[in-house]
C-alpha cells in the first residue's frame, strides 16, 4: 500500500485533533493522545507539524479561509446590506453547529494553556469579522435598511461601531453556548426569531 502523501497525513492528523476536541468534556487533548488515536508515534507527528501549536495554526488556518470565503461571497454577491448581514450571522452560527471541535478553538476554550498567539490570531479573526460586520451596517444605512445605534460620528451619522460590537457579541455568545453545553444548546435554534430583535436595537 503505497504511503500517504505528506500533505494528506497533515490534512488527517488535523481532522482527528478537531474531532478529539469534540469531546463534550471539553478535556485537553495532548499529542501523546493524539498520537494514540492516529495510532502513530509521536515523533511521527512532529516529522509533519514542528509543536502542538503548529497543530492548532493549521486548524485556525482552515476557520479563517472558511469563514472569509463564505463572507466574501455574500458581501460580492448579495448587494443588500441587511440581508448581507442575515447571511453572514447565519453562516457564522451554521459552521460552528457543523464543526464542533471548531467552535471550541473560535471561543479560545481548546487554546488555554498554549501558546498564546494563537489566542491572539483568534482575536484577530473576531476583529476582522467585527469590521466586516461594521461595513455591512454602512452600507445598510445608506439604503436607508438600517439605523446603526450608537453615538454619531465627526460626520454626525450614526457610529456602526457598537452595533458591530453587538452582533460579534451574539455569535460568540451562542458559540459559548454551544460549546460549554456539550454541545447541546445549538447556535442556530433560536436564530430566525432572534434576529428581528438584534436589527431593532
Amino acid at each position: 500500500m503505497p504511503a500517504a502523501k505528506p500533505g494528506a497525513r497533515r490534512l488527517q492528523i488535523l481532522q482527528v485533533l478537531a474531532r478529539m476536541l469534540e469531546d463534550p468534556k471539553g478535556e485537553k487533548v495532548t499529542t501523546a493522545a493524539l498520537a494514540k488515536e492516529l495510532d502513530v508515534s509521536e515523533a511521527a507527528l512532529y516529522r509533519h507539524f514542528a509543536s502542538k501549536a503548529q497543530m492548532f495554526e493549521g486548524l485556525i488556518e482552515f476557520i479563517e479561509e472558511t469563514l472569509f470565503g463564505l463572507v466574501n461571497k455574500i458581501t460580492a454577491e448579495e448587494e443588500n446590506g441587511l440581508k448581507q448581514i442575515h447571511a453572514i450571522l447565519s453562516s457564522l452560527l451554521g459552521f460552528a453547529e457543523k464543526n464542533p471541535g471548531m467552535t471550541r478553538v473560535l471561543i479560545g476554550d481548546a487554546l488555554v494553556n498554549e501558546d498564546e498567539r494563537l489566542q491572539a490570531r483568534i482575536n484577530q479573526l473576531h476583529d476582522r469579522l467585527e469590521a466586516t460586520l461594521k461595513q455591512c451596517l454602512r452600507v445598510a444605512a445608506t439604503q436607508g435598511s438600517a439605523e446603526p445605534a450608537g453615538t454619531a460620528g465627526a460626520q454626525g451619522s450614526p457610529d456602526p461601531g457598537p452595533q458591530a460590537n453587538l452582533l460579534l457579541c451574539y455569535v460568540m455568545g451562542r458559540w459559548q453556548q454551544y460549546a460549554k453545553s456539550g454541545f447541546k444548546r445549538k447556535p442556530t435554534e433560536l436564530w430566525e426569531k432572534q434576529w428581528p430583535l438584534l436589527v431593532k436595537i
